[in-house]
């Protein structure tokens, strides 16, 4: 157990937020969510935590981190270092690096933003968003055909990373039917006992 208080600034409705619920509660650690619409994050107090106004942003005691796939990584190393969260080896740790990065490429500009264009009217392409969709989700479905998981044989930081977003497709039109692989995966990711699902739109909008 942490001994300084954990403080997620992020939405209900965020991806990047999500993932790193995910892998708070993975870790089985404590901490404090703080709501962080966007007329919060143009306020001088949030744009102190990130000049950037993005979520999440996480407290950890004195230390405060942005950007959801870097704080997957501070907190793999820092409250499991020796689990299989992020691994030690170079090539298994490349293998996860390089679904980060796929997480904040194409699945961010593909399903990310085609709902956020359906649900918040984020101005942007949903025509390029969904060939992006198509793309990754095709990709990712022939990758997994024969693996569990994206890295490894085993949930790490990479499937936190990807979930979200692929998992709420369908909010942006687009459809997971075709990709049966893909329904697997996040079917594993779901089964997991610290997984709590992100809330639905309506749901989020009512509270």
């Amino acid at each position: 157990m942490t001994k300084t208080e954990i403080v997620l600034h992020g939405t209900g409705l965020s991806g990047h937020t999500h993932r790193v619920g995910l892998m708070l509660n993975a870790l089985g650690l404590n901490y404090r969510f703080v709501d962080a619409p966007k007329e919060v994050r143009a306020a001088p107090a949030f744009l102190a935590l990130n000049p950037l106004g993005q979520i999440p942003v996480l407290r950890d005691g004195d230390l405060t981190l942005a950007d959801s796939n870097a704080i997957l990584v501070y907190l793999a190393r820092r409250y499991a270092p020796d689990s299989a969260w992020l691994p030690q080896e170079p090539a298994a740790a490349a293998r996860v690096q390089r679904w980060l990065s796929i997480a904040a490429g194409e699945v961010m500009h593909g399903p990310a933003v085609a709902r956020m264009i359906a649900l918040f009217d984020f101005p942007d392409d949903p025509a390029r968003a969904a060939r992006i969709a198509a793309r990754v989700l095709t990709f990712m479905d022939g990758h997994l055909a024969d693996r569990a998981f994206l890295a490894a044989d085993h949930v790490t930081i990479a499937d936190l990373a990807c979930y979200s977003y692929v998992a709420h497709a369908p909010d942006g039109g687009v459809d997971l039917e075709p990709y049966p692989a893909v329904r697997a995966w996040l079917a594993r990711i779901e089964a997991q006992p610290w997984f709590q699902p992100m809330p639905a739109f309506a749901t989020a909008k009512a509270a």
